[in-house]
């Protein structure tokens, strides 16, 4: 995503999160669906600190909401997964991967589509770690542009 484009778009979401945040709540599915939205695309500009900070205020929200076992909630889990390997966190988002997975297998079942993604982020993320920093760094930079 482009500098300006990508910012734009950032603009773009914040813009409708907050006016999710006035108009439904904090927690409304809606509002939280959002904030996912928002969280993808911080993560596309390099901002994935921010990234990671909202994906987990999503998370707790969530799990508080619905429960640690609800699809949305394993979805939401999913997210900072990835916003952890961003930031070479490597282990924590293996660890999260993992548990993700099981949850999913135990709630969705082995053939959903969910299921299929966490175990192949969760295959992925079983990568020696140097080669994982590798893939990390081949990331950032092209994202750089």
């Amino acid at each position: 995503m482009a500098g300006d484009d990508g910012r734009a778009q950032v603009q773009l979401d914040e813009d409708i999160l907050a006016r999710r945040r006035r108009d439904l709540g904090e927690d409304h599915p809606d509002t939280l669906a959002a904030a996912d939205n928002l969280v993808m695309i911080l993560g596309r500009v390099g901002e994935e600190q921010a990234a990671r900070e909202l994906a987990e205020d999503i998370l707790a929200r969530r799990r508080r909401v619905l429960g640690e076992d609800h699809p949305d909630t394993l979805t939401s889990a999913f997210i900072p997964a990835g916003a952890l390997f961003e930031l070479g966190e490597y282990q924590a988002a293996r660890e999260l991967t993992e548990d993700i997975l099981a949850r999913r297998r135990r709630v969705l079942g082995e053939d959903h589509h969910d299921t299929g993604a966490s175990a192949t982020f969760a295959i992925f993320l079983r990568t020696p770690q140097p080669l994982l920093k590798a893939i990390s760094w081949h990331s950032r930079r092209r994202r750089a542009g």
